[in-house]
């Protein structure tokens, strides 16, 4: 009785460093890689470690980012920590139309200049168990130094506030069980009633209507509520 859109979800993630958004975003393309993409954030900072180049983030100098800026090449961009992200426009409404759910893995900033432009997405925050376990895991990283670690601890602390501008929270304690609840809230998502295209009665319905209407039974058959 129910036609959905068919139009995609655009799904915005954001969560301070050490709270594991990366890795509640592999969880959820590994579930479902078929009907999910992922859009690239470009950034000017240097890769780390485990960065993969084309996966975690697109690396470009501060120039060419600078440039691309000029080009009108995203759909938002921001300044963080020093270091440029920024948001490809390119590929992002063309999954949408196809009914691809597009999940984008930006900063608190960036979040917001989404939410000016496309109003309509899906805005999940991704929160630490506690700022202790969250520094904890900044340190196991090993690839920030003892400032940097305390720059980070100082921008979580103002990022988690604005946590009421986003439509859920999830507390990534268990990351299993955090992939789960972002798994419940997508699918929720795509019950509301805003996302349906119309209500319609099908063939067989219409059938059942029109035998009930033929059984005499059925029709002579006094009903009291």
């Amino acid at each position: 009785m129910i036609k959905q859109k068919e139009r995609g979800v655009l799904i915005v993630i954001s969560a301070p460093s050490g709270c594991g958004k990366g890795s509640v975003i592999e969880g959820l393309l590994k579930n479902d890689s078929k009907t999910r993409w992922l859009s690239v954030s470009t950034t000017s900072r240097a890769p780390r470690s485990n960065d993969i180049p084309g996966k975690t983030y697109n690396f470009v100098t501060r120039e060419e980012f600078e440039k691309k800026i000029e080009e009108g090449y995203f759909l938002e961009y921001t300044n963080y920590a020093g270091n440029y992200y920024g948001t490809p426009k390119e590929f992002i409404g063309e999954k949408l139309n196809s009914g691809i759910d597009v999940i984008l893995e930006i900063e608190i900033e960036g979040a917001n200049n989404i939410k000016k432009l496309i109003p309509e997405a899906l805005f999940i925050f991704i929160m630490p168990p506690s700022l202790k376990e969250m520094v904890r895991r900044l340190k196991k990283r090993g690839t920030e130094t003892k400032e940097k670690i305390l720059e980070r601890f100082h921008t979580a602390y103002k990022e988690i506030n604005e946590v009421t501008k986003y439509n859920y929270v999830v507390v990534n304690d268990k990351l299993d069980e955090a992939i789960e609840k972002v798994e419940a809230i997508i699918k929720a998502e795509k019950c509301r009633v805003d996302r349906i295209e119309e209500v319609y009665l099908n063939n067989e319905e219409e059938e059942i209507h029109e035998l009930l209407m033929d059984d005499k039974d059925f029709i002579n058959e006094d009903v009291t509520i």
